[in-house]
């Protein structure tokens, strides 16, 4: 059986993460879903202040999601 047709090491569905600050809302993480399976690398790439930090920080459930 490839690892494909097992179950995802981790499994993401509709993660979204805002905060507050000061009555204003900003939508830091937006609907992100992904499949990590056993044996694969992810890399989370992008422009500084995009979420990259925030998405690893809801994952290890240091920020609420």
């Amino acid at each position: 059986m490839s690892d494909r047709q097992t179950l995802p090491a981790l499994a993401v569905r509709d993660l979204s993460v805002h905060f507050q600050h000061q009555g204003a809302v900003t939508e830091a993480v937006r609907h992100l879903s992904l499949d990590l399976f056993r044996g694969e690398t992810l890399a989370l790439v992008g422009e500084s202040g995009c979420g990259k930090s925030t998405t690893g920080r809801s994952l290890l459930k240091l920020v609420a999601s």
